[in-house]
């Protein structure tokens, strides 16, 4: 029998089996479906963890990364202590700080104030090198384009516009594939875990950041289907996990500055901060980011972290004008609000017979979305079955980057889809095969960045596109983008979706104009931004955040009710098919992750029937060798274990009186200071250590394998009363599913003790217990119960 990471008892095979086998029964005649059944017999998934670079870390595919993925969950993620451990330490802490917390509250604003400062920068630093590498792609190609259409010589700049791509690319996969991988993507499914409760391996480390803002500026200006806005959310969330712990465990280097901050709870409400700033930075949007934490990540909200958070977001914000102001040679001048820029919509406006019409834009993006989650999920399935290795994933992306351009070559060479210039529609318009005077409006979209395109879509006047030029556009934009999400660069999924979708809804206005002549209707660029909110909400699922933020980035609050209107609709389509396709990439993560409500049904399910048991228990007073042994067992990570009185030899069912618990993490912390008592000493030793002690080794605790312990050490004890939580949350074996769950996500809890009424332990409740149970689809009751791999 090994034990669970969180403490509880994983059982083997020849257990597990007739175990699920009575659950099963039991459950049954409550309605709830086991649509997982677990074979001995059959190959185990183990350690099949799924990340957005596209395959298992350090996995082959003869670990079978099938489909099946999704219905596994991965015991390698642990769990977060977001719940305080109020033992007697630190009972005698807080005595002792009460007259220091205005200092600790001061500095939590000064941090809060750091954070949005240096994101600030960090978002300049990625505006500024994909402007200035993009400009000089676009430049070379442009008079290679130039000239080439009258000399019959367009298979140079082709060339020339692959190869560009192509390197640019593989820098950007080189970085994630070979340097950390936990980069790939948008960063914001691994964020939205880590801030749920789920510790994802190195999701907030100096050299993910590293890799994740070189990697973005590489991937932008290669002409990927991606854009920066989703990256700079991890990368704030990143800058705010640093700076709030004052070290770098990367570098070894500790400034001896806010140690207080160093556990779990405070570091989760800067990483909330961090990702609101990367919000504002990217879309100028200071309420929407702090929305979008709350909405998408937080699992715990108060109303002083609220106005905390705020005031990084603002930060950000005034911190990103006035730095672009400075470089765009217009010192002061707060024009730059964002590093999205939709331009302002002023003096556009729309009827209010146009609103049903928006609807059923709504009900469009949120089939385009499902249709989109789909083909990403399957997409991402063979990722995981045949792009395995860093080679493997660089050549992909090289590959998606290669078809890219010419994709875009393609259709600007066979387009004759001709304007007049007037005001120039982008930085650098292409004639090609046009007349003098005039510009290729299929180049518009394609020979820019992504974030340009956009805004061309949004601003441009009408009759600046036609049908059959925006109809290929959003086809091919649409294709790229699934298959570019998932790979091993950074790359953030706003910017694609609001282009995808800013495509087919002006493509929706011109058609209703020209159906419907005699009507005043809105300008095309209207109908872009609605289609634009429908694609991204329909992908995303994302309401209260995304309407804000659209508001705030068009500058213009009337569109608050058809955007709410219509990022509702595309939700509830969409969720009649699929999920969100963060929570799809969460899911193939195989990550415990609790959502905001208890599955369906719950209420009929007790903590008898979810508790792991029996668990690994210490006495008050115990035995280093036991200790060690207990840490040391095979198969298991404990992370929490409760502390009894000594058990009735001859109760079989039980594990003792419940005293207290004690964190794994503390016990490695004793052992390595020896606080020991000698053989037969009873009474407490001469020094306690004090909350800064385990302060100190946070967040790498020692592992029990590093520590040398003697023989003669062996024999000693350790009294467990001064560090354990002596009144940590436990439940009742008779409680419901639907308490417990709530009792787990309201308080942030990793563990929680079943008890009986004698207060005896029965068993233990960890994040893998409850995340085991979940909706069999959106559209059903049925529960399924997960398997769990090792």
């Amino acid at each position: 029998m090994a034990a669970t990471q969180d403490g509880g008892v994983d059982r083997t095979a020849d257990e597990k089996t007739p175990l699920l086998y009575n659950r099963r029964c039991r459950q049954e005649s409550i309605g709830i479906d086991n649509t997982i059944q677990f074979d001995p017999e059959e190959p185990d998934y183990d350690s099949v963890i799924y990340s957005p670079g596209g395959s298992p870390e350090k996995e082959s595919p003869q670990e079978k990364a099938t489909e099946d993925t999704a219905k596994l969950l991965s015991a390698k993620y642990e769990g977060l202590d977001y719940d305080l451990v109020e033992n007697s330490l630190f009972v005698k802490e807080a005595a002792a700080n009460n007259k220091k917390l205005i200092r600790i509250n001061i500095n939590r604003w000064v941090v809060m104030l750091m954070i949005g400062i240096l994101t600030a920068l960090v978002g300049v630093v990625i505006d500024i090198l994909v402007h200035q590498l993009a400009g000089l792609k676009y430049s070379l190609l442009k008079s290679w384009i130039d000239s080439c259409v009258e000399e019959g010589c367009l298979a140079i700049p082709f060339a020339l516009w692959v190869a560009i791509d192509a390197l640019f690319v593989c820098f950007a996969a080189i970085l994630v594939a070979y340097g950390e991988p936990v980069a790939a993507g948008s960063g914001i499914p691994q964020i939205k875990c880590y801030l749920n409760g789920v510790k994802v391996p190195h999701v907030v480390r100096i050299k993910t950041l590293i890799s994740k803002v070189i990697g973005v500026v590489f991937s932008v200006a290669g002409g990927l289907a991606v854009g920066k806005e989703g990256p700079m959310i991890h990368s704030g969330a990143v800058i705010a996990a640093g700076v709030s712990q004052g070290m770098s465990t990367t570098f070894k280097r500790d400034l001896k500055i806010f140690k207080y901050f160093r556990t779990d709870t405070e570091k989760r409400d800067f990483v909330s901060g961090g990702a609101a700033a990367g919000v504002s930075a990217a879309f100028g949007a200071p309420v929407g980011g702090v929305l979008f934490s709350l909405e998408e990540g937080a699992s715990f909200w108060n109303q002083a972290l609220t106005w905390r958070i705020f005031f990084c977001s603002v930060t950000t914000l005034f911190t990103l004008n006035i730095v672009l102001s400075v470089y765009f040679g217009r010192p002061g001048e707060l024009a730059y609000p964002g590093l999205l820029n939709f331009g302002r919509f002023t003096g556009v406006s729309y009827f209010w017979y146009e609103i049903p019409l928006f609807l059923l834009m709504g009900v469009a993006g949120g089939l385009s979305g499902a249709l989109f989650n789909f083909v990403n999920h399957k997409i991402c399935i063979f990722r995981m079955k045949y792009v395995y290795k860093p080679f493997m994933q660089v050549v992909e992306a090289m590959m998606v980057a290669i078809v890219t351009a010419t994709l875009a070559f393609v259709s600007i060479y066979v387009s004759r889809d001709c304007k007049p210039l007037g005001q120039d529609p982008s930085e650098k318009p292409l004639q090609f095969f046009c007349s003098d005077g005039e510009y290729s409006t299929m180049a518009t979209m394609m020979f820019q960045t992504p974030e340009q395109s956009v805004k061309s879509l949004f601003h441009d006047p009408p009759n600046s596109y036609n049908i059959v030029t925006l109809s290929v556009f959003c086809v091919i934009y649409f294709i790229l983008a699934c298959w570019t999400y998932g790979l091993s660069v950074p790359s953030g999924l706003f910017i694609p979706s609001l282009l995808c979708g800013a495509g087919w809804g002006r493509l929706f206005g011109i058609g209703v104009s020209h159906l419907v002549p005699n009507i005043a209707w809105s300008a095309p660029g209207i109908y872009a931004l609605m289609g634009a909110a429908a694609q991204l909400g329909g992908v995303v699922r994302m309401t209260i955040s995304l309407t804000v933020i659209l508001m705030e980035a068009t500058g213009n609050v009337s569109y608050g009710l058809p955007l709410m209107l219509v990022l509702l609709i595309a939700k509830w389509v969409g969720d009649i098919f699929n999920e969100g396709l963060y929570d799809i990439h969460i899911r193939l993560m195989s990550v415990p992750i609790l959502g905001w409500e208890p599955p369906a049904t719950s209420t009929t399910i007790s903590a008898r029937q979810v508790m792991s048991h029996p668990v690994t228990t210490l006495q008050q007073v115990e035995k280093v060798g036991r200790i060690v042994e207990a840490l040391k067992e095979p198969h298991s990570n404990h992370n929490g274990f409760p502390v009894v009185d000594v058990p009735d030899e001859t109760d079989q069912v039980t594990s003792g009186r419940f005293r207290g618990l004690i964190l794994r993490s503390h016990l490695l912390v004793l052992i390595k200071r020896k606080m020991f008592l000698e053989r037969g000493q009873t009474g407490a030793i001469r020094r306690n250590l004090e909350m800064k002690d385990f302060r100190e080794a946070y967040p790498r605790f020692p592992s029990i394998h590093e520590l040398n312990i003697s023989p003669e050490e062996m024999e000693c004890s350790i009294d467990l009363r001064p560090y354990m939580n002596p009144a940590p949350y436990t439940v009742s074996e008779d409680a419901s599913l639907h308490r417990v769950f709530r009792l787990f996500r309201a308080l942030g809890l990793r563990h929680l003790v079943v008890v009986n009424k004698d207060n005896l332990v029965m068993g233990i409740v960890t994040r893998k217990d409850l995340a085991r149970y979940r909706l069999v689809s959106l559209r059903s009751l049925d529960l399924e119960e997960l398997q769990m791999s090792h």
